[in-house]
């Protein structure tokens, strides 16, 4: 579907005038990500759908256009073409930094926000917040992160989900294994992806960087579930609750003990009574 100047991809369950839920992946995976998630929010009277973010998967692989700014207006462009005037944002990851960025750049389209493994962005800006700083770090070079993504078929792909999630757990399988390397391998998906994590790092200094601080200072004011695993591989969960001042409406937090940075994959049936309960409360 058309959104924003570029066509996005997007899978969906569920009738067309039920409440919207709209799911936003993360690096480094695509809409499929969701797949424990869309029936099963579908089947509790949700339409459920699920967004390959640009550069991704099915969507337009644009030479620009990885800032929050853009990206948030991706989110309410896709909301719109479905035809719903706003949506319950459920992101993971980078998807989850989006969400929160979506509450607060495109506020009218968003009616709460479910960020997964996605700190608030003013913590994520914190040093320390991610645990992965060398691999930030190392995204930031031109060429060779690519180059890495996309060697022996995508090897180094699993090895960062592996890294990621709980250490002894059954994610991820050979299935998610070959898709998420599969849909990276498509030249220029890593390129893309890579991308958000460098506007992320280079604008810190730059006027646009210093614009989106001081936007994302507002206060989110719809209600906010954020989910975060005690074992995540990429974070820090001891310093990512958000703090109260930051979130005008309800806020939930949630840690659960047993699952790493994907706990939307790790634990599906877990975090979807978790999620199901919580939209339960929206009315």
């Amino acid at each position: 579907m058309a959104a924003n100047g570029a066509r996005f991809h997007v899978a969906e369950c569920g009738a067309a005038d039920d409440p919207l839920v709209l799911f936003l992946h993360g690096f480094p995976e695509f809409w499929w990500a969701w797949r424990h998630q869309l029936p099963a929010v579908a089947a509790a009277g949700y339409r459920a759908v699920a967004m390959d973010l640009r550069g991704y998967g099915a969507s337009d692989k644009t030479p620009r256009g990885y800032d929050p700014f853009t990206v948030s207006a991706d989110v309410s462009g896709v909301i719109r073409s479905l035809g719903a005037s706003d949506a319950v944002v459920v992101g993971h990851g980078w998807g989850g930094f989006v969400a929160w960025s979506a509450a607060v750049l495109t506020p009218k389209q968003v009616r709460a926000v479910a960020a997964v493994s996605a700190p608030h962005p003013l913590l994520l800006l914190r040093s320390g917040q991610p645990k992965s700083v060398a691999q930030v770090g190392w995204f930031q070079l031109p060429i060779l992160p690519e180059r890495r993504l996309l060697a022996h078929d995508g090897i180094h792909i699993e090895q960062l989900l592996r890294a990621w999630s709980a250490q002894g757990g059954d994610f991820p399988d050979a299935e998610a294994s070959r898709r998420y390397r599969a849909a990276l391998q498509v030249w220029p998906a890593p390129h893309c992806a890579l991308e958000y994590h460098r506007w992320f790092v280079r604008s810190r200094l730059r006027p646009d960087g210093r614009r989106y601080s001081a936007r994302m200072r507002t206060p989110v004011a719809v209600p906010v579930l954020q989910v975060q695993g005690a074992l995540d591989g990429a974070l820090n969960p001891a310093t990512a609750a958000t703090p109260a001042a930051l979130v005008d409406g309800p806020l939930r937090y949630e840690l659960l003990t047993t699952v790493g940075h994907f706990p939307h994959e790790e634990a599906p049936a877990m975090f979807n009574a978790l999620l199901l309960d919580w939209l339960a409360t929206l009315g």
